[in-house]
């Protein structure tokens, strides 16, 4: 793998809840000048980060339900059709790590599928598993 190729796989990341628009546009520049594959950051700087990387290869990245994915999924599907509109084209949703720690599959099958339809065909779906949070079970 190349340097390119290896760039295309990095996600450039800001999550601080006190980061600056200052501190967010940095990042974006960047991943504009290293041709990363998206800048994830919290909702409320998603259309910042969208407008920044216009006519970029660098996509606009959103988390939902960050940090904890313990909300309902309305919430995280809210969350992300007001992502979407600010200009998200990738969501990073966070799974309920509590359901899939009880076995209650159904939950998580239908927390993940209640995000996805909010992302319709304008934002890509990730799912973020805190393995930390897991046990040998």
């Amino acid at each position: 793998m190349n340097a390119r190729e290896l760039a295309k796989t990095i996600d450039h990341t800001l999550l601080k809840p006190d980061a600056t628009a200052a501190q967010i546009l940095k990042v974006c520049d960047e991943a504009k000048a290293y041709h990363f594959a998206s800048v994830c950051v919290n909702p409320s700087r998603i259309a910042l980060v969208a407008k920044a990387l216009e006519g970029t290869d660098v996509t606009p990245c959103c988390v939902v339900g960050f940090p904890l994915g313990a909300i309902p999924s309305e919430s995280k599907a809210a969350e992300t059709a007001v992502a979407v509109k600010n200009g998200a084209r990738e969501i990073d949703m966070v799974i309920n790590i509590g359901a899939a720690k009880d076995g209650d599959w159904d939950l998580v099958e239908k927390d993940i599928a209640a995000v996805k339809a909010a992302c319709g065909d304008a934002a890509k779906l990730k799912v973020i598993i805190e393995t930390c949070l897991l046990t040998d079970e």
